[in-house]
């Protein structure tokens, strides 16, 4: 588990300066092949995960969603939001962030927060919150528990990610296979993580491909 107290980083110093400029990144997913090799093998039976769209280019290009009721600012910098007392399915969301013309982004935030196995956000802490930056390779690898079902809502994560010195995107990201992603109004399938059984949970991928230009 990540440090819980580590907040030096500078978290704010990206979010507080965005805050008045219009949401102009958009995502688009990105070719697995980008995606860390170490994925692959995480999962189980030596399946992999189906690739989303490439990068580059203007197709695949999807709008930020709404940021939702629940967010918190200064969640704790970490890579692991399990705690004992969280109660959920255990799964690891990993993928890189890119650049349109599919360069990774070294540095770059990504702010997770979703509800717990019950469908409960924590809003008095920072359970089920966390922020963390890629690495060098514009990678990113976050240890959780599967969101439950929020009323009115499909199963989904909710993320802010933003580019060094750039505006933060927020948006959202769903879950393939569920019934209520027919009737959530703010369901985008070009959001859908893609999701595989991993020894004693579930392994998912996402890149963000992100339009700074």
């Amino acid at each position: 588990m990540g440090d819980l107290g580590s907040t030096t980083r500078t978290r704010r110093d990206f979010l507080g300066t965005s805050l008045a400029v219009p949401a102009a990144l958009v995502l688009v997913a990105c070719d697995q092949k980008a995606v860390d090799s170490a994925t692959a093998e995480s999962v189980d039976q030596g399946k992999t995960l189906e690739p989303t769209p490439a990068c580059g280019g203007e197709e695949g290009i999807t709008p930020p969603l709404t940021e939702g009721p629940f967010y918190t600012p200064d969640s704790p910098e970490r890579k692991s939001l399990l705690e004992p007392e969280i109660k959920g399915e255990k799964i690891t969301v990993s993928g890189q962030v890119l650049s349109t013309d599919c360069q990774p982004i070294a540095g770059a935030l990504v702010d997770f927060w979703h509800a717990d196995g019950r469908g409960v956000y924590d809003n008095a802490g920072y359970k089920l919150r966390g922020h963390q930056f890629t690495d060098k390779n514009g990678r990113y690898t976050l240890e959780t528990v599967v969101p439950g079902l929020y009323p009115g809502r499909t199963r989904h994560f909710h993320v802010k990610v933003q580019a060094p010195g750039k505006p933060v995107l927020t948006t959202q990201l769903f879950f393939p296979g569920e019934p209520q992603n027919a009737t959530d109004s703010i369901f985008r399938p070009e959001l859908v993580v893609a999701v595989e059984e991993a020894g004693e949970g579930k392994a998912a991928a996402f890149t963000f491909v992100l339009k700074i230009g």
